[in-house]
């Protein structure tokens, strides 16, 4: 995990403004990990250097500002985004049609899973911009849900293990499994909730 410790320094040494701008290249598509970002941004708030709740506070910002600029991007350029050179790599044309075959079978909800789906976020938020499938709203409206889930995860995680660095690296490791089992979680008390609130209405008509 050099890349966490390089970070964690680098962190530790100019607060709040390097872990957003780190937070931005994230969303630019850079080979930058955003949940290892974020880990070391709850690290040095778990060290003293930082309040872990403003660093939450700052991280869902940065999040949302890189990725709501991948989108805009998209939908102001259209497909002549494709011939620029940076996002002609990340967005190669049997990837962008994989991107898609995803909305034609899945719709909006892409947008939500992509949050949770760290090498095609940012391929998927473009096309999603390009091709004007969502209004720029709806698409805020999705990413802040997904957000609320994946950002308070990883930096509440760095914060909790900031003192014990081979339990940290361990649930690093597993954070992705992790988080995918919350919000299977989330979205099993949704459903609930849905249904008993449905049913209640049902009762009171009757």
């Amino acid at each position: 995990m050099d890349l966490l410790q390089q970070l964690v320094t680098i962190f530790a040494e100019n607060g709040y403004l390097a872990v957003f701008l780190a937070l931005m290249i994230c969303g630019a598509g850079l080979p930058l990990p955003e949940d290892i970002t974020l880990v070391a941004g709850g690290v040095i708030a778990g060290l003293g250097y930082a309040n872990v709740h403003v660093m939450v506070a700052l991280a869902m910002f940065g999040v949302l500002l890189g990725d709501c600029a991948i989108f805009l991007l998209g939908h102001h350029y259209g497909a002549r985004i494709l011939k620029w050179r940076f996002v002609a790599r990340i967005l190669t044309p049997s990837r962008y049609c994989k991107v898609q075959d995803k909305f034609q079978r899945y719709g909006n909800r892409v947008l939500f899973f992509a949050r949770f789906l760290p090498g095609m976020r940012t391929t998927i938020y473009l096309t999603a911009g390009m091709t004007h499938r969502v209004s720029f709203l709806r698409f805020l409206l999705i990413d802040t849900v997904a957000a609320l889930i994946s950002v308070p995860f990883w930096v509440y995680l760095g914060f909790l293990g900031a003192d014990n660095h081979a339990w940290l690296v361990k649930w690093i490791h597993r954070g992705q499994s992790s988080l995918w089992a919350l919000v299977g979680i989330l979205a099993v008390i949704g459903l609930v909730l849905w249904w008993r609130r449905k049913h209640r209405d049902q009762c009171g008509l009757d």
